[in-house]
């Protein structure tokens, strides 16, 4: 296994700051699409405080958006009370602060202050608060970046693995393809790019089978040399030698901190940008887009776009 190098994206936006500052496309409206990464204690450039994700919650409630998928994006789902707008909230990484469980006596139970733990009670106290996120996740990275967990992080065991990713399916949230261990995709080769992802797909497979990975999201934003094996590709099992085939309908990218999501005429499904929430940007991000906030009755209103 690997060990998961989130820092690099620093260095790449202050390479390319590009990466960071490119205007949003003029479209007529936009959609937040959040991203987080740990879950924790404090805040910091990578870390989302417990109680800074419950006021982030709290807040989006608040300005009346509700949660859908990246996949419910895609296919205009928007299973959301009239009048209110969609959000998409997506996780990286799947760190043990996204969810985490608790044993006591033998039992488990979810960790209140994971990510998972804070939605779920949030779901509770508003019902018209779905478990609706997209997890972008992890399977062969160290540092517990494996499926939220391994033995010896963070109060986690390795057992645990798969019945959190199959809990999150079953719950209705989504779960996409992150690579196996997090490798930059601009480093590899074409063989190795489509190793990365393909096993990704499979681990997935492993917890919920035959689950169908629609969404990919690229390691620290970086494509792969050849930009079309983020969307598709195949890899050969060596030891098996079963071909693994792989096909996304959305690819998931990395932006500046205030970046809004564009949707409507010319979005782009294989390159979304997303807003990661750092400290209390999340407020100047949803008054920055409100002059084209989407509302799905409204839009149906204005007619075809």
């Amino acid at each position: 296994m690997h060990r998961i190098r989130t820092l690099g994206l620093a260095a790449v936006v202050m390479a390319h700051p590009a990466l960071a500052q490119a205007p949003a496309p003029s479209l007529p409206y936009k959609i937040p699409i959040l991203q987080y990464h740990l879950i924790g204690d404090t805040d910091s450039r990578w870390k989302r405080s417990h109680d800074g994700f419950r006021r982030d919650l709290q807040l989006l409630y608040d300005r009346g958006y509700r949660p859908i998928t990246v996949s419910q994006l895609l296919d205009r789902q928007f299973d959301i009370p009239p009048g209110m707008s969609p959000v998409v909230v997506t996780f990286d990484d799947a760190s043990p602060g996204q969810f985490s469980y608790i044993e006591r006596d033998g039992k488990l139970t979810i960790d209140p202050n994971s990510a998972v733990g804070i939605w779920l009670d949030f779901s509770r106290r508003h019902p018209d608060w779905k478990t609706r996120a997209t997890f972008c996740v992890l399977s062969g990275a160290n540092d517990g970046h494996s499926f939220f967990g391994d033995t010896g992080v963070a109060g986690q065991k390795s057992a645990w693995r798969l019945p959190k990713v199959r809990f999150l399916a079953q719950q209705g949230f989504e779960l996409c393809n992150h690579t196996l261990w997090h490798a930059r995709l601009d480093r590899q080769s074409d063989a190795g790019v489509e190793e990365q992802v393909s096993r990704g797909d499979l681990a997935i497979d492993s917890a919920v089978a035959g689950y169908r990975v629609r969404t990919f999201a690229l390691p620290l934003g970086l494509w792969p040399k050849h930009r079309a094996l983020a969307r598709a590709g195949t890899w050969r099992d060596p030891k098996s030698g079963r071909a693994v085939n792989y096909r996304f309908d959305a690819i998931l990218e990395v932006t500046g901190a205030l970046q809004g999501t564009p949707y409507g005429p010319g979005f782009d499904r294989l390159a979304i940008p997303r807003t990661q929430v750092i400290g209390d940007n999340l407020g100047k991000l949803l008054d920055a887009i409100e002059p084209r906030r989407f509302r799905p009755a409204a839009a149906r209103a204005a007619g075809p776009r």
